[in-house]
């Protein structure tokens, strides 16, 4: 194998690489601070964190959202899939394969079903007949969808629309969907399928997934690696599978803690053993 070859090699593997960067927002308020975390082609990786930790802002920063909001990347770089990308508008990205769906989900509320779906391929230029395939392929991974396709969306059940906002998503032909808080304000029991539907789009059509979660137990169930997030730093990262097991993660993220309960005497102790994360 040659030099050239082997130099090119990382970039096949890794389709997002988030280098060190440093978000602000209104020119002074600095929310996040020297992120880094990488995505691995056709993988499902997780950030995880507390409300505020900066998960969202990470996924913004990626999706070039932030300018809405008053924010900028002010240092460091993110690539997709081998292209550096923190310059490009959001609609540019979402022409490359990136494409990211929203907290809170924000369907069409007055549109069908069926029209919200079809919004997702407006940047597409493949015809009438690729579209439609798309859209057939989309009602044959959820079926509820097709059953009320006819529905207003801001009629349908939170599941739903969580539904609706993924498959909007893959309507576009991404090579990655960028997912944040999808379990929130769901069901457990709709919060597993919204899952088991993210895993089955990743093992059938190949799309990479970068989930932000509060959801710990849930996340990890499905992802293969994961970043834990504090105060808009990455303070951990491992294999899913090392990150369920560490006893500190069990205790501060999933509420699970060896021996006898903590109680409010145990503060100071608490706060003392979570500077392992700093």
């Amino acid at each position: 194998m040659s030099a050239t070859a082997t130099a090119a090699e990382p970039a096949t593997d890794t389709i997002l690489s988030v280098n060190n960067i440093e978000v602000v927002y209104d020119h002074v308020i600095l929310v996040l601070k020297g992120v880094s975390l990488t995505v691995p082609r056709g993988g499902i990786v997780a950030i995880l964190g507390a409300n505020g930790a900066g998960k969202t802002t990470t996924l913004k920063a990626i999706s070039n959202l932030l300018h809405a909001e008053r924010g900028e990347v002010t240092k460091g770089s993110i690539l997709f899939d081998g292209e550096q990308v923190d310059h490009m508008s959001p609609s540019d990205l979402v022409r490359r394969g990136c494409i990211q769906v929203m907290e809170g989900r924000h369907c069409f509320g007055h549109l069908s079903i069926e029209e919200n779906l079809m919004t997702g391929a407006f940047t597409r230029r493949d015809g009438k007949a690729a579209i439609r395939q798309d859209l057939e392929m989309i009602y044959e991974l959820f079926p509820r969808l097709k059953q009320r396709r006819g529905s207003m969306a801001g009629y349908t059940s939170g599941g739903e629309q969580q539904m609706c906002a993924v498959g909007r998503a893959m309507m576009s032909r991404p090579k990655m969907i960028l997912l944040d808080e999808p379990s929130m304000g769901l069901a457990p029991q709709v919060v597993d399928e919204i899952f088991e539907i993210v895993q089955k789009l990743n093992a059938s059509q190949g799309v990479s997934f970068l989930v932000a979660e509060q959801n710990t137990a849930m996340a990890l169930r499905y992802a293969t690696f994961g970043y834990i997030m504090e105060t808009g730093r990455i303070v951990m990262d491992g294999e899913a599978s090392a990150l369920r097991e560490n006893e500190d993660v069990k205790e501060f993220y999933l509420g699970i803690a060896e021996g006898n309960k903590k109680s409010f005497r145990d503060v100071k102790s608490y706060k003392r053993r979570k500077r392992w994360l700093a």
